[in-house]
Parts: C-alpha cells; structure tokens; sequence
C-alpha cells in the first residue's frame, strides 16, 4: 500500500480501498486491451501510463490484451506495431494475451445462457432491431423472436457457427429488459455473423463474439482485479456486471470496471477511422507520418519515451472530459531534449558570407561545447573558414537599434569562432544579397581569454564553413490542423481544417560533425530548434525532421473543462485572462513596495484560482532575469496546489529548488516558504 495518501488519483483511491477492505496485494492484475485496428496514438499513452504506472507503483503484473473480435478491420501489422509501441515507451507487459484466445470458451458460455433461457437468436435486421431499441424516455420493443424455444436457439447458434447462414441474417442477444432506462441493457447483441478470415485464427470461426460480452469475460478469465477504461465506457458498466452475474464463480477473482477521463489534445483527431481516411487520402505519408498523432509519428519525429511520459503524469488523472493544449507535449518534448539533445551548428535559409581578411584557403577547426546541460557530454571540433554560410534573416543591410544580429557597421559573434564586422553586400541584378562580406578579428576567438574575446557585443550567430558543409534535407512539420478542434464543428468537416503548410521541405546545411549520425538521433540545432534524422535517410543523403522550436510557444487560448461527463468534447474556448493577469503581475512585482507587493499577492492568488496547472507548468522555465514572473508563478503555483490539495510534482519541485538557490531574496522567500509547506 502507499504510504503517503495526499497526492493519489481517484484511481489509487480506488486500489488502496479494495487492498484495506481484504484484496490481497498478490491479486491485483492490470491490463491494457487495444483493439488491433489502428495504430496508437496520442490519447492511448494515457491508458497505458495508467495500468502500467499502476503495475509499477504495486509491483502488479500488466497484461498485454488485444481485443481482436472484428476480423474485418485487424490485422497482425496492427498487432506488431502496438507491442513496438508499448516497449518504445519503455513499458514491460506480463501476459501477451488474445480474446480470440477465448472464442471457445465464449461459445460455450453462450450455449449455457441460451439454456437458462437469458440469450436467443434474433432474425430480424439490424433496422428492425434498432427501431425496436426505443429511446432514451420510451421503453423497446420485444423482438418477435425473443420467445423462441431454447431448443430451436440452440439449433441456430450451432448453424450460424457452421456456416450455413450468411451475414446479417441472424444474431445473438442477451435477454435482460426491454425497458431498462439505460439502453444498452436491451437486449444487446452477443455474437453475429462475420465471414471474414481472422489474422489469428484464420477461418476457424464464423461468429464473432460482440466487444461488450467479451471484454469484461476475458478480465474475469485473466484475473484482471481492475479493468479500466475511459469515461465512454461508463454506461456500459451496468451491462459488464450483468454479463459477469452470469458467468461468476465465487471462488474466482471478480473484476471492477472503473473509468477516467480520456486526453484530448487541441489541433489533433484521435479517431482512428479519422487517421485511417488521412493515410487512405494521401494526406499523410502513413501512420508514421511525422505529423499524425499516433505513438510511431511521434517516435519518427523525434518524441522521446520520456518526454510522453512526463506529458502524462503532467496531465494527471481526471473524471471529467477535456482538452489539454498540444503545447504542453510540445514543451515536455523541448524539456527532455534540452537535457538530452547533442548542439551542433545548420544553417536552413543560407546566404554567403565572406570574411576578407581571414586567409584565403587556411582552415581551423575550433573545440565547441556538445551539451551545456550535461558535463559528460563532452565537445566536438567544427571546421572555420574564410567562406561560411549564415541564416540570410540574420543580416539586414539597414536595421533599427533592436537588431542584434549582423548588419553593416556593426559586430557580432559566430558561435565558438571570432566576432566579426559587416562591411559590405554583393547583389544580383535583382538586387537580391548573394554575399556578405566582413571582417574578423584575430584576437576575439572564443574561450582564448583574451581581451578581445571578453568584448560584449549583443549578438551571437551560428553558422557552417561552405568548404566543410553537408548538404542534407529538412523537413519543417508545423501542426495538421490549422483550427485548435478540427473535429469539434458539426458543420464542417475534420478535413476542411487541413494545414495546408504543415511540412515545408527545405535544403539545409550542417557541420560535418553529423555526418555518421544514425536514424532518430536527436540534436538541437543551435537557435533553430530540435531536430532528428530521419528514417528515410541514406547512405548520400541525411533527412532532418523538425520536433520542437526552441521557444516556448504556448497557447494563449486554452480549453474549458466540460461540466459533464460525457462523449461530447467541447470547443477549446479562449480563458487568456488569468495566465495573462499572473504575467502582467510579475512584470511589475519586483518594482514595488512592499504593501503594494502583498495587495498584488493577493490578485495573483485570485488569478490562480481560474487558471489549470498544466498552463502554468511552461511558465517555470521563465529567463532567470524575469525574477518577477518567476515570483508571480511561484505564488500561482502555491495557491493552486493548495486549491486543488496537490503535491508538487517532479517539474514543480525543480522549480521550487531552483527558486531556493536564486540571487532574488524575493524569490527566494517565496520558494522556501512553498517548499516549507509540502
């Protein structure tokens, strides 16, 4: 059991009564059931950081279920895909199990239930037996068959299982109540007929047991002690325990079916029948592509396991429905590699760049620092010389007092070489800049201590030698969607929201450091953003896909939690304010005095009320210069905990810890007095 209760989900609430009300800590089992009809994505990571995170948290064996009862829509490609996932993200399953492994026992289950007189086979068509369901305020309709004999039941299952039926000319029903206020307990379907080969099973069978009558049985034959599920399922947990009254021997371990609130990310689908019809349509590239949502498109565009890890414990586990705001992952991502990601220097939009006082034909190669996040990761040499390219935005020939990077008249420095002084253009007869040429000076190489080098300029440039340089390709991904819930308007299609700019393919350059780099390593390259190679590289020619920028792009406009649980996702609606007010608040909590401070305090408090965690989490890598957003967040941050009755989790304690060592005594104030808290 867990010692410290205050910081459990609902879910290990759950657990931790079961095991203080004589549940053996020896008979929890968990399991993640995919369906193979699809790849993972996104949305799926949730279910399996919360079976596995529980696996892990009790020492609990996790089985791995594929719920493979639609032979028209699985395939064993689906199959090998979902178990790469799953060991991707670093997570280890007991049993690797089947409901096809049950189809037998099944079968004869429903046999026994025919006999007891609670199934029967029904003859009508699917419209007739839907137009019998009733509604929501008016009972069913008896199907005409509902009274057939036991005898003449069991004649039809056995025939349908032979064959001798085609689809759609008979089915199985349970027979519970017709009236029964939730419908799914009138009379639904147990099996019906499917003349389609099975990947596993091949054409042994020709019924197929329905999803609702096999999910539940199959926890109860695995000793599964808590089948968990998201919240769409929760109507169906009146017929789950039904089915289970059915079949249940005491003796036996009963499974409980408990639900969550699924993640919903903004600007991205998770119906799988919807990233079907994109890869169908060609508007991706497959279900890699490294623009869609699922698990291998994330993998492919240089997601780490940790990085979707941490997105959700960050998200938490929750019973109502919403929409967590796709930069949360984008900034777990940026987070990760940060700390991870080898630097190295490529120029995406080159313009020449001469320095006509450097040697012609000399060359250099100069010692540059590989990750200043990671002592071990050691240094590298990049080649200088006379002729480099540099980012053509990073000149202007006329530039106001805010440009800080290269123009005529003034210095910059080119990361780990010299600082340098635009002189002069060359154009063409368009008049477009095709050179650049300036000066360097000798002494100002960096790290040599001279007193040239220790000269401040404000700008810092990166750059390649055009002599060293390897051509490769880039792939910029922005997001598929252009609308933040393509899938949210009624009116229109998901399709109608297509980004028609989500991949900009691009020539670049690196340092021939990257030469020899192997398919998904990661780099960062310096002030463009993170970057992996791609798995269509070869042997001539490296392909780079663009994970994350660099800067923290949250959104500004954030979704509102649905009131209600249910299917329906709302809208992502804008709620800038609060975050916007607890910023504003920081710009000026610094300058002060101290009762205007503490009347500030207070707004900031009121703020933090209206504004979730999961916005304020990017807020904590706020420039250490900004000590007045960091108080800001830091009192935000308490008062959520507080609200909410958290503990702070591992970025929140990061933050706090970093806060403590801050040159601020404000700061410093702050953080230790949450810290004293907790």
């Amino acid at each position: 059991m867990i010692e410290d209760k205050k910081s459990l989900n609902f879910i290990e609430h759950i657990v931790e009564e079961d095991l203080a009300n004589g549940l053996s800590k020896d008979d929890l089992r968990f399991r993640f059931p995919p369906e193979p009809n699809g790849y993972l994505h996104i949305g799926h990571t949730k279910a399996i950081g919360i079976s596995f995170g529980l696996g892990l948290q009790y020492d609990a064996p996790v089985n791995l279920r594929f719920d493979d009862t639609n032979p028209a829509k699985e395939e064993q490609e689906y199959v090998d895909a979902i178990k790469r996932d799953i060991a991707w993200l670093g997570y280890e399953w007991d049993k690797e199990c089947y409901s096809s492994d049950y189809f037998q026992q099944l079968y004869d289950w429903t046999v026994a239930l025919i006999k007891e007189g609670k199934a029967y086979v029904d003859s009508q068509t699917s419209e007739e037996i839907a137009a019998q369901k009733g509604t929501t305020t008016e009972p069913g309709t008896n199907s005409p068959y509902r009274d057939r004999s036991v005898e003449e039941n069991l004649r039809l299952f056995e025939d349908m299982k032979a064959g001798k039926y085609e689809e759609g000319t008979h089915v199985v029903r349970a027979k519970i109540d017709m009236a029964d206020p939730n419908m799914l307990m009138r009379d639904p379907l147990m099996y019906r007929i499917l003349k389609k080969e099975h990947h596993r099973t091949g054409n042994d069978w020709c019924i197929y047991p329905m999803y609702d009558w096999t999910h539940g049985e199959s926890d109860y034959i695995e000793n599964i002690s808590h089948s968990l599920c998201s919240l769409e399922f929760k109507p169906h947990r009146k017929l789950y325990d039904w089915f289970l009254d059915q079949i249940y021997d005491s003796s036996l371990l009963r499974p409980k079916q408990r639900e969550f609130a699924r993640l919903n990310l903004s600007y991205t689908i998770m119906s799988k029948r919807k990233l079907l019809q994109l890869v169908n349509e060609g508007i991706v590239s497959g279900w890699d592509d490294p623009r869609m949502p699922t698990i291998s498109g994330l993998r492919r565009r240089g997601y780490t396991p940790n990085s979707i890890r941490k997105f959700v414990d960050t998200v938490g586990v929750a019973k109502r429905e919403n929409v967590i705001d796709v930069s949360l992952l984008e900034f777990c991502v940026r987070e990760d590699l940060n700390k991870t990601a080898h630097r190295i220097m490529g120029v995406l939009n080159p313009v020449k760049l001469v320095i006509t006082n450097y040697p012609e034909g000399e060359e250099e190669w100069l010692e540059a620092e590989n990750n200043p996040e990671d002592v071990n990761a050691g240094s590298r040499q990049v080649p200088f010389s006379r002729e480099l390219y540099i980012e053509r935005e990073d000149f202007k020939e006329e530039a106001g007092r805010k440009f800080f990077r290269l123009t005529l008249g003034k210095e910059v420095r080119l990361k780990n070489a010299y600082i340098i002084k635009g002189e002069s253009v060359v154009k063409n007869d368009a008049g477009d800049i095709i050179e650049i040429h300036c000066t360097y000076d000798p002494k100002s190489k960096s790290g040599s201590g001279t007193e040239a080098s220790k000269r401040n300029v404000k700008g810092t440039l990166h750059w390649v030698s055009i002599k060293h340089a390897i051509a490769c390709e880039v792939r910029v991904y922005d997001r598929l969607f252009n609308h933040e819930a393509p899938d949210g308007n009624k009116d229109k299609s998901f399709m109608d929201y297509i980004n028609p700019d989500s991949l900009k393919v691009l020539t670049g350059y690196i340092e021939p450091a990257v030469q020899n780099a192997k398919a998904l390593e990661q780099f960062q390259f310096q002030r463009l953003g993170y970057f992996n190679v791609d798995t269509d590289s070869t042997e001539d020619t490296l392909v780079f896909n663009k994970t994350v920028g660099l800067k923290d792009t949250w959104a500004k406009t954030q979704p509102k939690n649905s009131n209600t649980v249910t299917n329906n996702i709302p809208k992502t609606q804008k709620e800038i304010l609060p975050l916007e007010e607890i910023k504003r608040a920081g710009k000026k909590y610094t300058n002060l005095p101290e009762e205007k401070r503490e009347a500030l305090k207070i707004k900031i408090k009121e703020f933090a009320k209206k504004v979730p965690i999961e916005e304020l989490v990017p807020l904590y890598n706020t420039a250490v210069k900004k000590a007045g957003t960091r108080i800001a967040v830091m009192v935000a941050l308490g008062e959520i905990l507080f609200d909410t009755n958290q503990q702070p989790d591992a970025l929140a304690w990061d933050f706090i810890n970093k806060a403590k060592e801050d040159k601020n005594d404000l700061l410093r104030e702050e953080a230790t007095l949450l810290a004293s808290r907790f």
